[in-house]
C-alpha cells in the first residue's frame, strides 16, 4: 500500500502529483476496496498524529478496506487542493468545509455531494447540530463538532476580584478598568494581533455585527448591495481606534504573536483576551478554573447582535462526487462514521478540539475537563458569521491590514474602509 504524507514545507512543484496515488488507483486492490483519503495535519502535530492513528485502527477493524492516505497542512492544503482539483485529481474522502476558505474549491470542482440520505441512514448524527451547507438543505460533510466560536472574550476572574470589577457586559465596563490596570502595568484587553487573521476572526467580526446590526452585512457587501465605506462599517473601524484612544487596547497589540498572547493572559498581564474557542486548551488548568468565556461586551451605538458570538461551522470529512461515481460510498461512510465514533468524539471534547458533538443521543461523561465545560457555556449565545467565511482573497487581506493600521494610527477608519472597496472592485 502506497502511503504519502505531505506537509507544509513541500514545494508547490509537487502539485501535479496525484492524491495518494490518485488516478492510478483502482476501486479494488488484492480484493480490497482502496479508499483515497485526504487528511489534515502533519506528523508533528496532534491533529496529524490522531488522523494517522485512526487510519491504522480503521484498517485493522475493516481489513477489506485499504486506506491510501495523505496529509496536507496549513497553507499547503489550500494551495495544493485548489491546484489538484483543477487538474481533476480528486480523493474519495477529504477534509473540507462549505465556506469560501474550506469549501469553495470543492464546490467549484463539482465535488461537493449531498450526504443527507447517508447521514440519516447511519442513525448517528443530529442534523440540527450539523446544519445544512446551503439554502437547498444539503449536507456536504460531517463537522468535527458544533460551531467553531471565533470571538469569545476570555476574562481573568482573579483580576476581576482583585480590582473589584464584575464580568463586563458593556464597553463602559472595560473602559472603567483602564486606570487600575495601567497602575499595575497590565492591559485591559489583549489579542495576538501580529497574526493579521486574528483581527478579523477573533475581534472585528463581532464588532461589525454590532455596529451594523445585520449578521448578513458582509454577504450584502460582497453582493454589491452595500459598500465598505458605509457609515456602519466605518463605525466598526472607528471603534478599534476608540479602544486605543481610551487605553483599553494597546497599539502594540499588532506585535503580539499567539504564544506571547496566551502567555500574557495566563500570567495576568491582560484582564481580558480575544481568541477563538480553540485557544482555551492552551491555558493551564489553574487559569481555566479562574476564567470565564463570554461574548464581547456591548459596543457604544450598537444596532443589534449584542451578546452574540461570531462563529463558523467546523470543518470535517465528507466524500466526493468521484467517490460516488466509483461506487465507494459505503466504504467512505464506514471511515467517516469511524472517525466520528463516540470514543473519538469524547477524546476531542477532552482535548478541547471541539465545543460540542454533532452525534445524536450522545451522553457526556461526568468527568469532563474544565475546558470542555467552559466551551460548552458558549452554546447559549446566538451566533453571527465570521467575516472570512464570506469575504476572501485580497479584499479580506485588505480588511485585516486595515485593522492593524487603524490600531497603530497609520490609517484613518475611513481610509481603511475605502481601501476594501477599491480592492473588491478591481
Amino acid at each position: 500500500m502506497k502511503k504519502t504524507t505531505l506537509i507544509i514545507v513541500l514545494s508547490l512543484a509537487v502539485a501535479g502529483m496525484v492524491f495518494a496515488g490518485g488516478s492510478k488507483d483502482t476501486a479494488t486492490k488484492d480484493g480490497k476496496i482502496v479508499l483515497n483519503v485526504l487528511g489534515y495535519g502533519d506528523n508533528a502535530n496532534s491533529e496529524g498524529q490522531t488522523f494517522m492513528r485512526i487510519v491504522s485502527e480503521f484498517e485493522s477493524e475493516y481489513p477489506n478496506i485499504d486506506i491510501n492516505e495523505e496529509m496536507l497542512y496549513d497553507q499547503a492544503y489550500h494551495q495544493k487542493v485548489t491546484a489538484r482539483l483543477a487538474s481533476g485529481d480528486v480523493p474519495d474522502v477529504a477534509y473540507m468545509g462549505s465556506d469560501s476558505r474550506w469549501g469553495a474549491p470543492w464546490d467549484e470542482a463539482g465535488q461537493h455531494v449531498d450526504m443527507k440520505e447517508e447521514l440519516v441512514k447511519s442513525g448517528m448524527y443530529d442534523l440540527d447540530k450539523i446544519g445544512p451547507d446551503n439554502s437547498k438543505g444539503e449536507y456536504f460533510y460531517v463537522p468535527h463538532g458544533t460551531a467553531n466560536y471565533c470571538t469569545p472574550m476570555y476574562v481573568n476572574t482573579e483580576l476581576l476580584k482583585k480590582y473589584g470589577f464584575s464580568v463586563p457586559t458593556k464597553y463602559a465596563d472595560l473602559k472603567a478598568m483602564v486606570s487600575k490596570a495601567k497602575a499595575d502595568g497590565i492591559d485591559v484587553l489583549g489579542i495576538h494581533g501580529a497574526d493579521a487573521w486574528a483581527w478579523g476572526s477573533c475581534l472585528f467580526s463581532t464588532i461589525l455585527a454590532q455596529t451594523t446590526g445585520d449578521e448578513n452585512w458582509v454577504s450584502k457587501a460582497v453582493a454589491g448591495e452595500k459598500t465598505f465605506s458605509d457609515p456602519d462599517f466605518v463605525a466598526a473601524y472607528s471603534f478599534l481606534k476608540t479602544m486605543v484612544d481610551d487605553g483599553v487596547l494597546s497599539p502594540d497589540s499588532v506585535l503580539v504573536d499567539d504564544g506571547t498572547g496566551k502567555s500574557n493572559f495566563s500570567a495576568g498581564k491582560y484582564i481580558c483576551y480575544m481568541d477563538g474557542q480553540w485557544g482555551a486548551g492552551g491555558f493551564s488548568l489553574e487559569r481555566q478554573e479562574a476564567m470565564v468565556m463570554i461574548p464581547f461586551p456591548e459596543v457604544p451605538g450598537a444596532k443589534g447582535n449584542i451578546n452574540t458570538l461570531a462563529a463558523a461551522k467546523q470543518v470535517g470529512y465528507g466524500y466526493t462526487q468521484k467517490c460516488v461515481d466509483e461506487g465507494k460510498v459505503d466504504a467512505a461512510m464506514k471511515f467517516i462514521n469511524y472517525f466520528n465514533s463516540a470514543a473519538e468524539v469524547t477524546q476531542r471534547l477532552r482535548d478541547g478540539a471541539i465545543t460540542g458533538t454533532v452525534l445524536k443521543d450522545y451522553t457526556m461523561p461526568d468527568d469532563m475537563p474544565t475546558v470542555v465545560i467552559l466551551k460548552n457555556s458558549l452554546s447559549q449565545y446566538k451566533i453571527t458569521p465570521v467575516i472570512d467565511s464570506i469575504l476572501s482573497g485580497t479584499a479580506n487581506d485588505t480588511l485585516l491590514i486595515g485593522c492593524q493600521k487603524v490600531v497603530t494610527g497609520q490609517l484613518s477608519p475611513e481610509a481603511a474602509a475605502k481601501a476594501i472597496d477599491v480592492e473588491l472592485n478591481r
